[in-house]
């Protein structure tokens, strides 16, 4: 017997085809529906499951709530979406109101409310022919850090082991086959994310997982436990195909099937393997989307010569992440502001060349951050350096700094090493005033230092605002370029650890 499990992760909020570097129409819901209708055609038990983060992204998606993304996910026929830390952006009310829409269920075990409605699952069981499956969905517990303190006044948080470890061996009594549908992430360290669940809890037969946008070309095998993610936005959709023996004995075998990627080759643009021809009837309910948010968003910014890249800002310094942190101090100039600190997972997609509007802007910059100004003593900024460094590659608290910072990370020992604004160390005894955003201002991504900050000020203007304003004041001229701002080094012998001896 064989079960197909079809997958995806972190679609936020691309509902309809985008351009995707190196060419436009890629991905888009009505593509994807005729690649899982296709599948279903072909094989007799098939499971759609979407691994969280259905929310925050394009502005046909953000401006309505991410109303065409569920309408679009009935539609292709989902029958799982595990929560993740993205579906709690819009507050619960929001959430709330999609796990209505929707006409699947909303999975997690390890995230649930204090008090009121909660229609959000811990786990569902679906009868295939021959076989019974049961999906298990956890949530990143680092929900806990990186959610409004609005949300985290109303939910608990558990970690999502303790939880698996409840709920795994229950539903090994229910069901022939245990798939965790998990927003956890895929990261370097054994011990964290998706890996972590795999080493320390028995019996699951596969591990479907979001959150950190990890791009794969084989599953991952840990503890004899199959890990598979689907890049992000809708631009691949994972195949898994797991077949169980008469004798007990299961394998597994998985691909990555791209959806209208788009690939320079010898003779020009093309996609990624064979064309998909998009579900007209599904197009039509989602094209009216779109065409509200280009008559709102159309108006011009600027130029970019080149496109500036948004998926290398969770790891490293990027001329993305510089121009958005620029646009922050200039701003924050006007208030005493001497740097700027956002976190890299903030910048959410490519700044393409050519003409920018200000739809491109906010697909840069989806959230409603203001620009906030907090001051820090010197000892604390270099706590919040320290902290900086010990982020994980990928994780979206990786920093982006204005220029005139220069930070020196150890990568292999996630320390700090040197830290200096306008080419001096940062003193500790000195007070620095920094302008961020309101997520970092009120300790979201762990930066909690800030809130030991004083002379606290909402600027209330939104950074996308800010980046607008910063593009036009400059006549319109947009270019990045990197200067060394964030350098992360396995060794450097003569230099000290940073505020210590």
């Amino acid at each position: 017997m064989e079960l197909v499990v079809l997958h995806t992760n972190d679609h936020h909020g691309h509902p309809l085809k985008f351009f995707n570097h190196p060419g436009p129409n890629a991905a888009g819901l009505a593509a994807r529906a005729t690649l899982v209708a296709g599948v279903k055609k072909a094989h007799q038990n098939v499971l759609v499951l979407d691994a969280g983060d259905i929310n925050t992204g394009r502005p046909e998606s953000n401006l309505f709530k991410g109303e065409p993304d569920i309408l679009g996910y009935n539609a292709i026929g989902y029958d799982a979406l595990s929560l993740g830390n993205h579906e709690f952006d819009n507050g619960l009310e929001v959430l709330l109101e999609q796990a209505g829409r929707a006409r699947f269920p909303f999975l997690s075990a390890n995230v649930y409310r204090k008090q009121g409605p909660w229609p959000v699952k811990p786990y569902t069981i679906k009868a295939m022919k021959g076989f019974r499956v049961a999906v298990l969905g956890l949530t990143t517990s680092e929900l806990g850090k990186v959610a409004k303190k609005s949300v985290l006044d109303e939910v608990v948080v558990e970690d999502e082991v303790v939880a698996a470890k409840r709920w795994v061996p229950l539903l090994r009594k229910r069901a022939d086959v245990v798939i965790v549908l998990c927003h956890m992430g895929i990261f370097e360290e054994e011990n964290l994310g998706s890996k972590r669940l795999a080493r320390e809890v028995p019996g699951i037969d596969l591990i479907v997982d979001g959150h950190t946008h990890t791009k794969l070309e084989a599953p991952l095998s840990v503890n004899g436990v199959p890990i598979v993610q689907a890049w992000n936005w809708g631009l691949e959709v994972g195949e898994g195909i797991l077949t169980l023996r008469r004798d007990g004995r299961k394998s597994f075998v998985w691909r990555a099937l791209p959806v209208n990627l788009p690939v320079r080759g010898k003779e020009g643009l093309t996609y990624l393997g064979t064309p998909i021809l998009e579900d007209q009837n599904l197009l039509k309910l989602l094209e009216p989307y779109g065409k509200k948010a280009d008559e709102m968003l159309s108006s011009p910014v600027g130029e970019a010569p080149e496109t500036l890249f948004s998926q290398r800002s969770r790891q490293e310094e990027t001329p993305l992440g510089n121009i958005a942190a620029d646009s922050l101090l200039w701003y924050g100039r006007r208030y005493g502001a001497q740097l700027a600190i956002l976190n890299g997972g903030s910048l959410r997609a490519d700044l393409p060349a050519g003409s920018v509007t200000t739809r491109n802007i906010y697909e840069v910059l989806p959230f409603d951050n203001s620009g906030y100004l907090v001051t820090l003593k010197g000892s604390q900024l270099l706590e919040l350096f320290r902290y900086a460094a010990t982020v994980s590659s990928g994780a979206g608290a990786f920093p982006q700094v204005s220029e005139g910072v220069e930070l020196l990370f150890h990568r292999g020992e996630k320390r700090l090493v040197e830290a200096k604004l306008a080419g001096e160390p940062i003193d500790p005894e000195k007070s620095y005033r920094v302008i961020t955003n309101g997520f970092l201002a009120s300790g979201g991504d762990g930066y909690v230092q800030f809130l030991m900050g004083t002379d606290r000020f909402d600027t209330s203007v939104f950074q996308r605002q800010i980046l607008i304003e910063y593009i036009r004041e400059r006549g319109g001229k947009i270019e990045g370029k990197l200067q060394g701002r964030i350098r992360r080094v396995d060794m450097e012998p003569q230099a000290k650890a940073a505020g210590g001896e």
